[in-house]
């Protein structure tokens, strides 16, 4: 596996688990604190792999214009996707998408700014976005 960048992160542990994990560092069990701290990240994440492959919500966040079209609204719905959308500007639904197809697909949804949409799913947008 290679790596290109890694990210650090701090962590607080009680005497009792670092004491553990320096007796398997110095047992050689382990090179390091940190080789058994990521080691022990990698068997709790492999171990949440369904769930993790479950999570099917894509996040939009954006400054500008989204705009999604009947295709891609589709694919999701195939996908069993949700689309969480945060978006500061405008969010275009093309003419060919349906209310049903709107609501199968799109999950959170919050917008600062305009919505060009179909008249139904407009108005439907509009009531999950918290607006009359």
């Amino acid at each position: 596996m290679i790596i290109s960048e890694l990210e650090k992160i701090t962590i607080n542990l009680g005497p009792m688990d670092l004491g553990q994990i320096d007796l398997l560092v110095d047992q050689g069990f382990y090179t390091t604190r940190s080789d058994f701290i990521r080691i022990a990240i990698r068997r709790q994440l492999d171990s949440h792999s369904e769930e993790i492959k479950e999570f099917k919500h894509t996040k939009y966040f954006a400054f500008g214009v989204i705009a999604f079209d009947r295709d891609r609204l589709v694919q999701a719905k195939e996908e069993n996707a949700k689309l969480d959308i945060k978006i500061v500007g405008a969010l275009i639904v093309s003419n060919d998408v349906t209310k049903e197809l709107a609501e199968e697909t799109f999950g959170s949804i919050r917008i600062f700014g305009i919505i060009r949409a179909p008249e139904p799913v407009k108005k439907w947008l509009m009531e999950m976005n918290g607006k009359k």
